[in-house]
């Protein structure tokens, strides 16, 4: 699974005008499943995010986690992270899990965050989302599981 993380002040993700989620401090997580993964990929990657120090401590260094925070997740799917540009100028998708399997993958890493405690707000898979935010920093982190 792929994950593009963004440290957020707000951030929010509405489809046609209404507003699925939307968190206050916390992380804004775009998740790919890709060709491959396993139902071990969701919780591996969940695990991860939780832990990751990129919240800023007393002293100003990024030393806290979202789990020390107490911050949120707005988790949203995008299978654009699983873009191949290596030839020409047209994105291939062809790494990207097939949707249904994108889907359960998305929902199952969902629940493994959640399931740590965290407070997550979500997209709608598959849907032509507006994602709105505030990266706080800006600090944008690339994880791959």
């Amino acid at each position: 699974m792929r994950a593009l993380v963004q440290r957020v002040s707000e951030a929010a993700v509405r489809v046609d005008g209404e507003t699925l989620g939307e968190i206050g401090p916390g992380m804004l997580v775009l998740v790919c499943a890709m060709q491959g993964d396993d139902d071990t990929r969701p919780r591996i990657l969940a695990e991860k995010l939780s832990k990751l120090r990129v919240f800023k401590d007393d002293a100003g260094k990024m030393n806290l986690s979202l789990k020390d925070t107490g911050g949120s997740a707005l988790v949203v799917s995008q299978f654009t992270l699983a873009a191949d540009t290596s030839r020409g100028n047209r994105p291939g998708f062809s790494y990207a899990a097939p949707p249904a399997e994108g889907e359960r993958l998305y929902e199952m890493f969902a629940k493994e965050v959640e399931a740590l405690g965290i407070p997550v707000a979500r997209g709608r898979f598959g849907a032509d989302m507006k994602v709105s935010l505030v990266n706080d920093g800006p600090v944008t982190i690339w994880v791959e599981v």
